[in-house]
């Protein structure tokens, strides 16, 4: 069974301008996240999805994670936030397998700071999102 989410959330912003949480899906059977991050990704996205995960009955924080960078054009994340969203953001655990596609400086840089933060020995970054599939089902 696998189960979309992703919605429009009232931004924080000055101007409560409203963005959109990165549509995924829950695949239950095999234990997976598919997350697409697309156009400038910023703190406030990436924790309205870990929240949006959070409270998905379905979700496990042990299942797998592909998260499709390949769609991002401008990352508005300083080091700052990358601490917070490895300390206090991330819904999945240690133990996940976790696969970022990225292609480009920004979306690779965005993968690997994520990686070191985070320490995670089953985290890898791939070109393509057939590469990271066949990696998280081996």
């Amino acid at each position: 069974m696998a189960v979309t989410g992703g919605k429009p959330t009232n931004g924080g912003d000055h101007d409560q301008a409203r963005r959109w949480t990165p549509e995924y899906v829950v695949d239950v059977e095999k234990g997976l996240v598919t997350v697409r991050f697309s156009g400038k990704l910023s703190l406030a996205q990436i924790q309205d999805y870990a929240k949006s995960l959070r409270a998905n009955p379905s979700f496990r924080s042990t299942f797998s994670e592909i998260a499709d960078l390949t769609g991002v054009k401008e990352l508005d994340l300083g080091a700052e936030d990358f601490l917070k969203l490895a300390d206090e953001s991330d819904p999945f655990s240690h133990d996940a397998k976790r696969a970022f596609v990225a292609r480009g400086a920004t979306q690779n840089h965005a993968a690997r700071m994520h990686k070191i933060l985070r320490g995670q020995r089953n985290f890898e970054i791939f070109p393509t999102v057939h590469e990271a599939e066949q990696w998280i089902g081996g």
